[in-house]
C-alpha cells in the first residue's frame, strides 16, 4: 500500500474550526473522566484547540518518547497492512476532518478520532509495547478470519472502547480512543445506561460488537500494563480457533 502525505497547508479555515470545536468540547468533558495516562500523553504530546496537529512535528515527540509515529492513510485499511504498520510502530492515520454538520457521527474515523483519540496514548510505554505485539501477533494470524475476528475483538474493547479503574477513587476511567473522541458516548459509558464487567481474555474474545451504535458493554481494565500480560492467551486462544476452523 502507497501511504500517503499530510499536506498541511491544504487545509482550510473550515478544518480548522472544526478541529478546534471537537478540541474544546473533548477538553471541556474528559477531565474526571478519561484516564490519567490519557490526559498525561495530552500534555506530552502537545496538541491545542488553535492548530491542526502537524503530523512531522508529532512524529518527533513520538519517535523520542516511544519509537512511535504517525503514517498518512486514506482510510481503513486490510487487516495485513494494518498489522504490518503497529509492528513497524507506525499507526495509521487519516488526513481529512469531519464536516461541521457531521461532528457527532461519522461512518469512518476521521483525523479527529485517529490523531486526538490515539495519539497521546502512543506516548505510554506500556501501552505502545502492547500495540507494538499485537501488530506482530496480528502479522502471524492475518490470513485466519478466525483469529483475525478474535483480534478485532481485543482491540475494539480495549484500544477502541477500553475503560480502565482509576488507582485513586477506584471509579472507571476512559482510555479508549472511540470513547475519547466522542461528545456523546465520553458521557454514556460512565453513566448509569452500559453494562461495565471486570476485563477478562475469555469474555472479551466471547463478546461481538457493532458499530453503529454505542456499546452496550465495557470492560475494565486495573491497569494499562494487564494489555500486554493478556497476550499469551490471547495467542492460545488464536491458536485454538485456528485448529477449531480446520476441524
Amino acid at each position: 500500500m502507497t501511504l500517503l502525505q499530510q499536506h498541511y497547508d491544504q487545509y482550510t479555515a473550515e478544518d480548522r474550526h472544526v478541529w478546534q470545536l471537537l478540541f474544546e468540547r473533548q477538553l471541556q468533558a474528559l477531565p474526571g473522566r478519561a484516564a490519567p495516562a490519557f490526559m498525561e500523553g495530552l500534555a506530552r504530546i502537545g496538541f491545542t484547540a488553535d492548530q491542526i496537529p502537524d503530523f512531522r512535528q508529532t512524529n518527533q515527540v513520538l519517535r523520542r518518547l516511544t519509537g512511535w509515529e504517525l503514517v498518512a492513510v486514506p482510510g481503513i485499511v486490510d487487516d495485513a497492512v494494518f498489522f504490518g504498520l503497529l509492528a513497524a510502530r507506525q499507526f495509521p492515520a487519516t488526513t481529512w476532518l469531519r464536516k461541521l454538520a457531521e461532528l457527532d457521527y461519522l461512518e469512518e474515523p476521521d483525523m479527529f478520532h485517529d490523531v486526538f483519540g490515539h495519539v497521546p496514548l502512543l506516548t505510554n510505554p506500556a501501552f505502545a509495547r502492547f500495540l507494538h505485539q499485537l501488530g506482530h501477533i496480528g502479522l502471524r494470524h492475518a490470513a485466519d478470519p478466525a483469529a483475525v475476528e478474535l483480534l478485532a475483538r481485543l482491540y475494539w474493547f480495549t484500544v477502541e472502547f477500553g475503560l480502565i479503574r482509576d488507582a485513586g477513587s477506584g471509579q472507571a476511567r476512559i482510555y479508549g480512543a472511540g470513547i475519547l473522541s466522542s461528545a456523546g458516548e465520553t458521557r454514556y459509558s460512565l453513566g448509569p445506561e452500559p453494562r461495565r464487567h471486570t476485563f477478562g481474555t475469555d469474555a472479551v474474545l466471547a463478546t461481538a460488537f457493532r458499530k453503529d451504535v454505542f456499546q452496550t458493554d465495557y470492560f475494565v481494565l486495573d491497569s494499562l500494563d494487564q494489555l500486554f500480560d493478556t497476550l499469551p492467551e490471547v495467542q492460545r486462544q488464536l491458536r485454538a480457533a485456528s485448529v477449531g476452523a480446520e476441524v
